[in-house]
């Protein structure tokens, strides 16, 4: 029996990533495509629970192929969560997220949709890759494509630790062009953000964010290095966020002592 293997996304089900992707792995399994109607990125791991989450069935064809694909009135994290109970016909093999548009490094994890789907597939005990494309405005995936089939082979063939995915990050530059593979760790980073303050037809008072990416970290081996030198960027990612290191200091400190 071929891997069935689940393909998401944050672009939405519309998205040339989420075709490319899914292109990449009919080579490797059985591929269902279970996407937002609409675009979700910067949504993090967020759900929906006050509204109802609707799934429809979509065309989706890889050259004459036809996918089994739906799109999902929800968010990258719903999609896995409505495929796996209810749209695929067994527990996947690998979950893939991507292919999206725009660099998924550092800070921007935390906010990523793409990375949320892969990570709630992880969540459900499920191995799981998301896929990014270090650029706005690209739109060659042929370099892409073959970085997924390779990592998503790997996965297959080995497997990875519970509660861990991996968070791919694939520099924008033709075949020819790439310097290699690198693994990664998170860069410290923040956005540097403000709000622009315009007025609507009604003279009320509206706020569009904007900002300005600020990389902290100038050491060696994290993911933003690795994509200035034209490397892939392959991160292990958890979802356990305890800080270990600091709990015995913490278990030391009377917190009963009243000052």
């Amino acid at each position: 029996m071929r891997p069935l293997i689940l393909v998401a996304n944050d672009d939405g089900i519309d998205a040339a990533g989420l075709q490319a992707l899914a292109t990449a792995m009919t080579e490797l399994g059985e591929v269902y495509v279970v996407a937002p109607l609409e675009e979700q990125s910067a949504v993090g791991h967020s759900i929906t629970m006050r509204h109802p989450v609707r799934a429809r069935p979509r065309p989706f064809l890889v050259g004459e192929q036809e996918i089994k694909a739906w799109g999902v009135s929800g968010t990258p994290a719903d999609c896995i969560k409505i495929a796996v109970d209810k749209l695929v016909p067994r527990m996947p093999d690998l979950v893939v997220s991507g292919i999206n548009h725009g660099p998924n490094t550092a800070v921007n994890i935390i906010y990523s949709g793409t990375v949320s789907a892969a990570t709630e597939a992880s969540i459900l005990g499920i191995d799981a890759v998301a896929f990014s494309l270090c650029s706005w405005r690209g739109r060659d995936f042929e370099t892409a494509k073959q970085v997924a089939r390779r990592v998503a082979q790997h996965v297959l063939d080995t497997g990875l630790p519970p509660h861990i995915l991996l968070n791919v990050n694939i520099p924008a530059v033709p075949p020819e062009e790439l310097a290699g593979y690198a693994i990664t760790r998170q860069a410290r980073s923040r956005w540097v953000e403000s709000f622009m303050e315009r007025m609507d037809p009604f003279n009320e008072p509206y706020y569009w964010l904007s900002g300005e990416f600020q990389n902290l970290d100038d050491g060696p081996g994290t993911d933003l290095e690795a994509i200035e030198q034209h490397r892939v960027s392959i991160t292990p990612v958890q979802h356990d966020l305890t800080a270990h290191h600091l709990l015995d200091d913490l278990r030391r400190v009377d917190w009963m002592e009243r000052g």
